[in-house]
């Protein structure tokens, strides 16, 4: 291993460390995906089941078992626990990043450790290596596999052909027909784009076909062998019923994933979006010349293209759209900006950047500084605050700016682009887990209401919700590892148990509790709940 070599492994074990690992139990698990999806590995870990998701007790057949298996495994490691349950999507973050960088060393040299970091500090993949959830594990398998596919189209060794269907089959095992489906439709509209048809043909490669089916097939088979219901609630309601309909209430306009894939590739969206129009720009010009040999830098640009756009309308005809849907598209602008600087930086004198394009990198790159120091006020009072917190906060995000736009059109240009940009991401990270950490696990966590009410037990009681939101019930479910009953869903358990409700519910006037005994134990002023001892029923009031 040369000298470079262990620079460049350091620099990127180093920016995966703390990007994706770092304080990743600062604050509990967010949302009701991340506490019922580490909730359905646990039960699945403790019924010693590798074949059949169950929450509560209960097959739950949404999703296929890629990341139940990962937490699984994270969980026979380290113990259950929220970090534990985040650990699989920070290996698969860092994976693909380490997968970026080996490809760029082989095929693309130059601008390897660009085009890592590049992917590595894109906010969505930031976010997503930090949640315990699917859609890192289906990135981290699409992009590799996206990756794999192009190094076999350059190279023509079926070795990197056959690691493109494991990883498309894994993506499958990761969140369903989605990733095949998609590889698919990338490889198609880039043959169109090149008149390259035969592409898909060699693509349907028989020994390929093979290993995608021993890979992803048998949980299929088995799951579904076990639950006859497993093809209507896997495949026709979460698959077809989720992309043609609002069954799942995540109504968005059609445009939605513009600005979200804006947001996503935070802080490069500018760059980005200038090698696109570049890319784009080239292709056009030259779609109807035929040259004796394929151009394959400009192919490479124009692929990656096709893949920053198809998952982008594929999910936008979608009826029921979320933020994560279109992460793995990311990885197919992170890997055009890093051929676009490549080739920016192979030319000897290098192209002057244009100060309109610097400045407005500079603004959206360092954007993110504001809310970040600020993430404590914009949790807790839900807006944010003005006066000397806001002044301090812009005036630390305009000094950068200035600094990343001044560097950016002196003499040093694009050389310096990865270390400028990413000096705000990282203050931006480090600015959330240090100052707002704290008030995330308070506001949005149901870990501190968990450690509270655990505090005032002699022993673990059943516990039951009335009117407080699914993101609580499912953090109970798992904090406290054990079923949780709705009232309002007519499960009012028998004996005694505790009782969870909204702050402003009037107890005395619940005639659910006719003729038992009610005991107010507590206040969690973060969440506007309380809580409440329920003695068993008929009990002498």
């Amino acid at each position: 291993m040369t000298m470079r070599t262990r620079t460049d492994a350091l620099l990127i074990a180093g920016f995966c460390a703390f990007l994706f690992f770092y304080g990743a139990g600062q604050f509990g698990l967010i949302g009701a995906d991340e506490p019922r999806y580490a909730q359905v590995a646990r039960e699945m870990l403790d019924r010693h089941d590798w074949i059949t998701p169950v929450l509560g007790g209960h097959a739950w057949l949404e999703k296929p078992p890629l990341y139940y298996w990962q937490a699984m495994l994270s969980y026979s490691m380290f113990g259950v626990s929220d970090v534990a349950a985040r650990v699989p999507a920070a290996v698969d973050a860092t994976l693909l990043v380490v997968a970026v960088y080996l490809f760029f060393r082989r095929f693309r040299r130059g601008v390897e450790v660009d085009a890592a970091l590049i992917t590595a500090s894109c906010a969505v993949v930031i976010g997503y290596a930090r949640a315990a959830s699917m859609d890192m594990a289906l990135a981290a398998a699409f992009g590799v596999g996206m990756i794999a596919w192009w190094a076999w189209r350059e190279s023509g060794k079926q070795i990197y052909l056959a690691a493109f269907y494991v990883c498309v089959a894994l993506g499958m095992l990761a969140k369903g027909p989605v990733a095949p489906f998609l590889a698919g439709a990338v490889i198609v509209l880039f043959a169109a784009a090149t008149r390259e048809f035969r592409l898909v043909v060699r693509t349907l490669w028989l020994p390929g076909i093979l290993v995608f089916c021993v890979v992803a097939l048998p949980w299929y088979v088995a799951v579904e062998m076990r639950n006859p219901q497993f093809f209507r609630e896997f495949i026709l309601e979460h698959n077809l019923a989720r992309f043609s309909s609002n069954l799942y209430h995540h109504p968005e306009p059609f445009w939605y994933y513009l600005p979200v894939m804006a947001l996503a590739l935070v802080p490069w969206t500018v760059f980005v979006a200038a090698a696109s129009f570049q890319s784009v720009r080239i292709w056009w010009a030259e779609r109807k010349s035929v040259p004796s040999e394929p151009d394959l830098e400009l192919q490479f640009r124009v692929f990656a293209c096709c893949w920053l756009v198809v998952p982008v309308v594929f999910f936008s005809l979608s009826q029921s759209k979320l933020p994560g849907y279109i992460l793995p598209a990311v990885l197919g602008g992170a890997v055009l900006l890093a051929e676009y600087l490549r080739q920016h930086l192979e030319e000897e004198e290098g192209q002057p950047v244009s100060k309109w394009l610097a400045v407005v990198h500079a603004l959206v790159a360092t954007a993110p500084i504001v809310p970040a120091l600020l993430v404590a006020y914009a949790v807790t009072e839900r807006r944010l605050p003005a006066g000397r917190p806001m002044f301090f906060a812009l005036a630390v995000a305009f000094v950068l700016c200035v600094a990343i736009a001044m560097t950016l059109v002196s003499r040093l240009r694009l050389r310096m682009l990865r270390f400028v940009t990413l000096i705000p991401v990282v203050l931006a990270v480090a600015a959330v887990l240090k100052l707002g950490a704290t008030s995330m696990d308070q506001t949005l966590s149901a870990r501190p209401l968990a450690v509270e009410i655990a505090g005032v037990e002699t022993h673990q009681l059943p516990l039951a919700l009335w009117g407080v939101s699914r993101e609580m019930e499912y953090g109970l479910t798992f904090y406290r590892n054990q079923t949780v009953a709705r009232y309002e869903l007519g499960n009012v358990p028998a004996g005694e148990h505790l009782l969870v409700v909204p702050s402003a519910w009037k107890i005395a006037k619940d005639s659910l509790l006719a003729g038992r005994r009610v005991t107010f134990l507590g206040h969690f002023a973060p969440q506007e709940v309380d809580y409440y001892w329920v003695s068993a029923t008929g009990a002498k009031p």
